[in-house]
């Protein structure tokens, strides 16, 4: 599987861009799967419900399965797991999009907004292969416009070497 990781700082577009790029990849004919990496708690589980009952007796693994999808949640009880350990479990596909995961070894593209008053994460990353934006910059990398979600695409495409 290809992965390429969507980086940037809270409120820059990250999470805009990603549902544009999957409707716009997976329209194209690939596969995608997606990681989101969240710095709070997440609970899928409603306390008393069953499957929150399984988990509280001490289930590692609890799967709740419907007709339309299935959620698998794992109790991991330690540090948390390494992007490597949650790619490992994904079924095949083309291309893993990531978003978050920002110092993690894998290629990324960075979105960068000014209005979010952080300063650029590339110039001190150098697995970040091009910046989207909305603004004028100059950089050593590539300069995407945000709002062309096609080009960004291709880029990624090209970058993994899906191009077609």
């Amino acid at each position: 599987m290809k992965v390429y990781g969507v980086i940037g700082w809270k409120n820059s577009g990250k999470t805009s861009l990603m549902e544009r790029l999957v409707a716009d990849i997976t329209g194209r004919g690939f596969s995608v799967s997606t990681v989101k990496h969240v710095h709070h708690a997440v609970d899928l589980d409603q306390p008393g419900k069953d499957t929150f009952r399984h988990r509280q007796a001490g289930a590692r693994e609890v799967v709740l399965a419907s007709a339309d999808r299935f959620a698998l949640m794992v109790e991991h009880r330690g540090p948390e797991p390494e992007l490597a350990a949650i790619l490992a479990r994904l079924a095949p596909v083309d291309l893993v999009l990531v978003e978050g995961y920002k110092r993690d070894a894998h290629r990324k593209i960075e979105v960068w907004r000014d209005a979010t008053g952080q300063p650029l994460i590339q110039p001190g990353d150098p697995l970040v292969r091009a910046v989207a934006t909305d603004a004028l910059l100059s950089l050593p990398v590539p300069v995407l416009d945000l709002n062309d979600t096609a080009a960004v695409a291709s880029f990624i495409l090209a970058e993994v070497g899906l191009a077609v």
